[in-house]
């Protein structure tokens, strides 16, 4: 088990390695020049030449890259070029708020994820199963702005008024001080990541009941509650826990449009401030953090794979 995991350690670094490497060249192939974005056209040369000095980007590119991931390495991820704040000060309060809408969102869409799929499985064939197939599909085909927008149009504008319809906090005031705020961003979430799981845990589950083990507990006089939660769901949830995996990580890029949509105040908005700015040290870091996130939630889905599957388990050991 220890070599597994520093073996997908040691990719993970591979890939994050890389990652920052197609990161540093999109940001510079971003049209303009970053200090004429920042300061306006209207900026003498003496102001552009002077912030691009500051920023370094006069130097060489590879001297540009070593500088920053450098700084990566050890926890200083610069200082932003539009508010000169350090960036880590600028996103901490913002990582927070995302970090709580991807968490609940996540509580919520996994079990309900996997009990949807179980009860669907349970009543294959039936109408039950193909309208809920067919509501899954019909939401796992949907944008997620188009699903936050339908929220706001149904629980915050035209039919009820019970949420907001924008997510706006006071200066300072976190997202779990004020949980209201964070109701429909977080539904959006769920239903965008919600079919996928469910589906893929449907299949699965279905698979299972028709095996052999499965028989022969039930003809040992077994409960069908036993039957379908010790023996039936423990073997189909491996390729729930790999979907599931690969949807949070997801969760840490898609939240970018469900927080523009809601004017949510995470990481999405100040990325997408950041990238109208061309501040560069931001929507790098915003970058890398969810490069992280994705490499972090593979590792864990790979890890509970074997940890839910003897098979597996026995063959790490």
């Amino acid at each position: 088990m220890s070599k597994l995991v520093w073996r997908r350690l040691a990719l993970g670094v591979l890939t994050l390695w890389l990652i920052s490497l197609v990161v540093f060249a999109a940001v510079l192939a971003l049209p303009g020049d970053a200090a004429t974005a920042i300061l306006g056209r209207e900026a003498t040369p003496d102001r552009v030449a002077a912030l691009r000095d500051q920023l370094h980007l006069n130097d060489s590119v590879v001297t540009q890259y070593l500088k920053w991931v450098g700084g990566v390495v050890s926890g200083s991820f610069g200082t932003s070029a539009a508010t000169q704040q350090p960036v880590s000060e600028l996103l901490s309060e913002r990582v927070g708020n995302s970090a709580f809408l991807v968490l609940i969102a996540s509580l919520v869409a996994i079990p309900l994820s996997i009990a949807l799929g179980v009860w669907m499985a349970m009543r294959r064939d039936r109408a039950v199963d193909h309208v809920s197939s067919t509501v899954t599909l019909v939401l796992a085909a949907l944008p997620e702005f188009v699903i936050g927008i339908g929220l706001v149009l149904l629980f915050a504008t035209s039919v009820f008024h019970w949420f907001p319809a924008v997510s706006l906090l006071a200066p300072g005031q976190k997202a779990w001080e004020a949980p209201k705020v964070a109701v429909l961003p977080a539904a959006t979430l769920v239903l965008a990541v919600t079919p996928y799981i469910s589906r893929i845990m449907r299949g699965s589950m279905v698979e299972v009941l028709e095996s052999e083990y499965v028989t022969m507990a039930r003809l040992k006089g077994l409960s069908e509650r036993t039957v379908i939660w010790r023996h039936a769901v423990p073997n189909a949830i491996v390729p729930a826990i790999q979907v599931a995996a690969l949807q949070l990580a997801w969760m840490a890029g898609g939240v970018v449009v469900v927080e523009f949509v809601f004017s949510y105040p995470g990481i999405g908005a100040a990325l997408v401030d950041a990238v109208g700015n061309r501040d560069m040290p931001v929507v790098q870091t915003v970058t890398m953090l969810a490069a992280g996130v994705y490499v972090a939630m593979n590792l864990v889905a790979d890890l509970a794979t074997i940890l839910v599957t003897p098979k597996l388990r026995t063959a790490a050991r």
